[in-house]
């Protein structure tokens, strides 16, 4: 049985029983993916954003496949070593608590964003084994094409020049903080030659601090427009390599490029109809569990499973169709003017690459809507 064979027959079930919407995840081509990455990869280290995606079967699919994980927050850190204990983490983002900067002695790294975080971390040392750190830097570079933008000017992440500066000095005189290297993640949404541009300057800079250790971040483009045209990995891992001088250790943290193609919420089509000239298909569920096309204001991909239909089920043929969900708002709005050659109320309709940023990232509770369902294929 093939994927699409296996996702038609699931959601035939699921619609049956009054279990749409639901999120259903492909585990055997998530290892599909991850193994193509990882083999692209030779010679650098691989860390998966949590924040992507942390369904634990997906966590336990790639870890054999990564050399560790990215965490933003205590909870993520407590989430992953719950399901890997032996897990290395790498442990990021701005706003860090001290209860979460206590954290410091069980993650692999930890990325220091400010001369005062350095400072808090540093007050909450009380012996034991030095704390490895990478500090975050934000450079000055050319940064175009990018769906966000991180650093290359004034933004809350990372630090300047200036802020390097004041943490080196600070290093110099605490033994029990031991600087590995630096944090640069300074855009998403890049393809591979713009990402190994942004590359060689961070590694120019980590190289002018005599630093040896560099985590490029993630930022790998993903094109929900065109999900066949996906990020050059192979060309990425040649890059990397040629960049690479002996000696150095290289590091990215991708997140959605890794999970987002093994995603699929499924809906259940409850009407159809045409307004001021206008076809809308409402379905079950809404942006509140999939977030993202309203956010990034893009169509989210679709196919179109036949369901259980009567004649009298509203039904259209050949036209253009705006897919909504069930929330009080124009903004819930999964697809606009998409051509469709059939479409009907029974129907289900099933929503690609949502796998990432999709239900962790969304606002459950508008409305108070059921939750959706998960399941796992492979």
């Amino acid at each position: 049985m093939t994927t699409d064979d296996a996702l038609a027959a699931l959601a035939g079930r699921l619609a049956a029983a009054d279990g749409l919407p639901a999120y259903v995840y492909d585990l055997a081509a998530l290892d599909r993916h991850a193994a193509a990455v990882r083999a692209a990869l030779d010679g650098v280290e691989l860390y998966y954003a949590v924040k992507a995606n942390p369904d634990p079967a997906l966590l336990r699919v790639l870890a054999p496949y990564v050399d560790g994980f990215e965490v933003s927050s205590g909870g993520e850190v407590a989430h992953v070593l719950s399901i890997l204990p032996d897990a290395r983490l790498a442990f990021g983002g701005p706003g860090k608590t001290d209860a979460e900067l206590a954290l410091a002695p069980k993650v692999s790294r930890l990325h220091v964003e400010s001369p005062y975080e350095l400072r808090r971390l540093a007050g909450l040392l009380d012996g034991g084994d030095p704390v490895d750190i990478l500090l975050r830097v934000n450079l000055e570079a050319a940064i175009e094409g990018a769906a966000l933008t991180m650093g290359g000017g004034a933004t809350p992440f990372g630090m300047d020049h200036a802020g390097v500066e004041e943490c080196l000095k600070l290093l110099d005189r605490d033994d029990r903080l031991r600087l590995r290297g630096i944090h640069a993640h300074l855009a998403s949404g890049l393809d591979a030659p713009a990402l190994l541009a942004l590359a060689a300057e961070v590694l120019g800079y980590a190289r002018d601090l005599g630093l040896t250790e560099i985590n490029l971040g993630g930022g790998m483009a993903v094109s929900y427009r065109n999900p066949a045209q996906m990020f050059d990995w192979a060309a990425y891992g040649r890059g990397l390599a040629a960049l690479r001088r002996p000696g150095e250790v290289l590091r990215i943290e991708p997140g959605r490029a890794l999970t987002v193609y093994c995603g699929h919420y499924l809906t259940g089509v409850i009407d159809i109809k045409r307004v001021h000239g206008e076809t809308f298909a409402i379905v079950t569920g809404g942006t509140h569990h999939l977030r993202t096309p309203v956010t990034k204001g893009h169509d989210q991909p679709f196919t179109v499973i036949p369901g259980r239909t009567t004649d009298d089920h509203p039904r259209i043929h050949d036209q253009t169709v705006t897919v909504v969900g069930q929330l009080c708002t124009p903004k819930d709005v999964f697809a606009r003017n998409i051509p469709i050659a059939r479409l009907a109320v029974g129907d289900v309709i099933a929503f690609s690459m949502a796998g990432a940023y999709a239900w962790n990232i969304s606002h459950h509770d508008f409305l108070m809507h059921p939750k959706p369902g998960f399941h796992h294929l492979g």
